[in-house]
């Protein structure tokens, strides 16, 4: 399999001041898991900064221009009590974006296989006109109209495994059937949204966990929920919004994963691309806040996207 990683120092520029879980270290615990030799072999590519017009396809631009307008020129800035930003959050958002997009270009190009997008603010959280969740623009859901509308795609899937409900995905395509949205996240919590009955038009596929959850119950709703759904479905793109926040270490939550169970939902869903996509599959990072698990967590993940 041909991989590629996207990355830009800018995302290490996004500052949240301290204490706060979505640092920037995560970018640095990320970039020395991928060091390691096992991936001599993983194409890495500097993420282009993204166009307004696609941040468009799933913001309007009043949204947007409100988003610019609280990053400030010097400090910290708070949006809500957990989504804060400094000069350089808006940029890095924009960076962000146009990662995905060039992901879902090289994917649709044949050059590459599958790619992963190492980038934060995370997104899955922000919808179509709020910013929350320490994310401002929503890379997975760009990224899927993006493919719809400049790639040509009809049935795009969109599978978030973040241990928190991508409330701000959900609300984006809720009343669109060409987008199949499905989530294995910890309920109750944050941001309260995740129910099995949220379904949209038909569209949503929430599977919820319980606190104390392991790699059992987690396989099980993978393949009694998402798998089933999708297989329905017949995408023909697929991106993953890869929260690593299941992690048994995390802070944030109580679902005890290991860097295996990641491992082997990456191989399923690979599965469903390989069967129904033509192996197009992008992923791209949302959540996961110990430095140790996110780091194991990500190599785990990458190097099954690299192996098959």
């Amino acid at each position: 399999m041909k991989t590629r990683l996207y990355h830009n120092a800018i995302f290490a520029e996004h500052l949240t001041g301290p204490g706060h879980p979505e640092r920037p270290e995560r970018m640095r615990a990320v970039e020395s898991a991928l060091e390691d030799e096992t991936f001599h072999l993983l194409e890495r590519e500097e993420a282009p900064e993204g166009r307004l017009q696609d941040v468009y396809l799933c913001h309007p631009e009043t949204y947007v221009r409100r988003v610019a307008k609280a990053t400030p020129s010097e400090g910290l800035a708070r949006i809500d009590d957990d989504t804060i930003v400094s000069p350089r959050s808006f940029a890095a958002a924009l960076y962000g974006v146009g990662a995905a997009c060039a992901a879902v270009d090289d994917v649709f190009s044949g050059e590459i296989d599958n790619g992963f997008v190492a980038a934060r603010p995370p997104g899955h959280h922000a919808e179509r006109e709020t910013a929350m969740g320490f994310c401002l623009f929503n890379q997975a859901a760009i990224a899927a109209r993006y493919a719809q509308t400049r790639h040509g795609a009809s049935r795009v899937a969109i599978v978030d495994w973040d241990v928190h409900h991508g409330n701000g995905t959900q609300d984006i395509f809720w009343e669109d059937p060409s987008v199949l949205y499905a989530s294995l996240h910890q309920m109750p919590l944050y941001p309260g949204t995740g129910a099995v009955s949220e379904t949209g038009a038909g569209n949503i596929f929430n599977a919820p966990l319980r606190a104390g959850d392991g790699g059992e119950a987690f396989s099980e709703a993978f393949t009694s929920r998402v798998l089933p759904a999708l297989n329905d479905f017949q995408p023909d793109f697929l991106i993953i919004s890869a929260g690593f926040d299941m992690h048994h270490r995390d802070p944030l939550a109580e679902i005890n994963l290991t860097e295996n169970d990641f491992s082997w939902a990456t191989a399923q869903l690979m599965g469903v691309a390989d069967r129904f996509c033509g192996g197009k599959l992008v992923s791209v990072l949302e959540g996961g806040y110990d430095l140790t698990g996110l780091g194991k967590s990500v190599a785990a993940h990458v190097q099954r996207l690299m192996t098959g």
